[in-house]
């Protein structure tokens, strides 16, 4: 798995226009957090006990087949990473894991998005 910072993530999918970008999160996280634009919502935990989707894999599958490069984000990089290395695990063989993720690390104050990440680097998102 590749890791790419969300400046560098930007221009990877511009230059690869075939990749497909999948937003990992939850659900309330991609609606009410925001996410970033033209992501589409695999969650890789879902429900009230943060359980594993038992869906990822044929989802990302049908998203992406086997030949189609695999762009993960989440809110800070750990639960993409932990998706990109399923992923490789069953076949995939191009995947990126966006460093830092939608929201970025925390602050000295606990506070997202104040050091890094997607929307703290200016880059486009949307919120449903």
């Amino acid at each position: 798995m590749k890791h790419l910072t969300p400046l560098e993530t930007a221009a990877f999918l511009k230059e690869n226009p075939d990749a497909v970008f999948i937003d990992c999160r939850s659900e309330w996280e991609f609606l009410f957090v925001g996410h970033p634009k033209d992501s589409l919502l695999i969650p890789w935990y879902e429900g009230t006990d943060w359980d594993l989707n038992p869906r990822f894999l044929g989802e990302v599958r049908m998203a992406a087949s086997m030949n189609r490069p695999v762009v993960l984000i989440c809110r800070s990089g750990n639960r993409s990473r932990e998706a990109g290395e399923f992923l490789e695990k069953h076949g995939f063989t191009d995947v990126y894991n966006v460093l830092f993720g939608f929201e970025g690390e925390l602050d000295e104050g606990h506070h997202r998005s104040t050091k890094n990440g997607w929307r703290f680097d200016g880059l486009p998102w949307e919120q449903c």
